[in-house]
């Protein structure tokens, strides 16, 4: 298994001390071996037998790490095993983040020590391929800042919503001369066209609600106001029709749509050899000491301190 690599990478950069606990309801997360109860940073929300909540709840930036692997493994195992859900909302309680990067402190075992998934993938390309495919239509309410992880999570559910007030797009990686791991290379082309691919993924650019919409990156970009009114609205409509006509349909969608393992492996290999030169290391060493996963501003402002590397 090669996932140890993405720790490794930044283990001459890690910083200790980030990330408090945060308490709130788990989604159940068997296989965190650390000897310490895990930071609940998901909360699976029933609201009916058909109709999940997901809450993104690891401030203050929303990051993920290790620790999240396995409690989102248990969101979607429970999606794939449950007989009666038929749609999940993805949302963030975060102010100002949907889901960002990847968490550049944890430990190298706390990475080393996650199996790969039932699809044979490493975990977390494991969790986005099964996140397309099962049977249940998977939708995210995009507000605040999301990249790297975010960005890949978003492109895996099946329909995305943003604010058009606070919604922050990107795909960060670029700039820490690293190249995406979580199948955007394989997803985005096929959504929103080459061209605007490349252009997301080259630049490492934020891009607001409203031009997320106009690329087709989003289904649709909405007043802050009406974004949850009207997420929530369309969950339930989807909810109370049958499940096995919303399954078959999603199967026949995804047959023309979505990349086969071979590609969304071949990203994951293309992360890891990038994970290992030294000007990807150099530069999210660099991005630590700016302030990287503590100061809001270097968060919230990513594309400009990864050109300031560039510069």
């Amino acid at each position: 298994m090669k996932t140890h690599i993405l720790a490794a990478t930044v283990v001459a950069a890690a910083m200790a001390g980030i990330n408090p606990a945060h308490a709130g309801e788990p989604a159940e997360a068997p296989g965190i071996r650390n000897g310490a109860a895990p930071k609940q940073e998901i909360r699976l929300e029933r609201v009916t037998p058909e109709y999940w909540r997901v809450t993104l709840d690891n401030p203050p930036f929303n990051l993920f790490g290790p620790e999240t692997i396995p409690q989102l493994n248990s969101v979607i195992t429970q999606m794939e095993r449950d007989s009666h859900v038929k749609v999940v909302v993805f949302q963030s309680a975060v102010p100002g983040f949907f889901l960002t990067h990847y968490d550049f402190v944890p430990p190298l075992s706390a990475t080393t020590d996650i199996p790969p998934g039932v699809t044979g993938l490493p975990a977390l390309p494991d969790i986005l391929v099964r996140l397309s495919r099962a049977p249940v239509v998977s939708i995210v309410s995009i507000r605040g800042r999301t990249t790297g992880v975010g960005g890949e999570l978003s492109l895996a559910s099946d329909m995305r919503f943003a604010s058009r007030e606070k919604a922050v797009i990107s795909q960060w990686e670029i700039g820490g001369g690293l190249v995406p791991g979580g199948g955007p290379m394989a997803r985005m082309p096929r959504l929103i066209g080459r061209g605007r691919a490349l252009e997301m993924l080259l630049t490492g650019e934020d891009i607001s609600g409203d031009l997320a919409e106009r690329y087709g990156y989003v289904n649709r970009a909405l007043p802050d106001a009406e974004l949850d009114p009207f997420v929530d609205a369309m969950a339930r409509r989807i909810a109370g029709f049958d499940k096995q006509a919303i399954a078959a349909i999603k199967r026949l969608v995804d047959i023309p749509t979505l990349p086969s393992d071979i590609e969304i492996a071949a990203e994951w290999g293309a992360f890891l050899d990038s994970a290992h030169r030294p000007q990807a290391q150099q530069s999210i060493k660099r991005l630590m000491e700016m302030g990287l996963q503590t100061k809001p501003d270097v968060e919230k402002r990513l594309p400009y301190y990864t050109g300031t590397l560039a510069q």
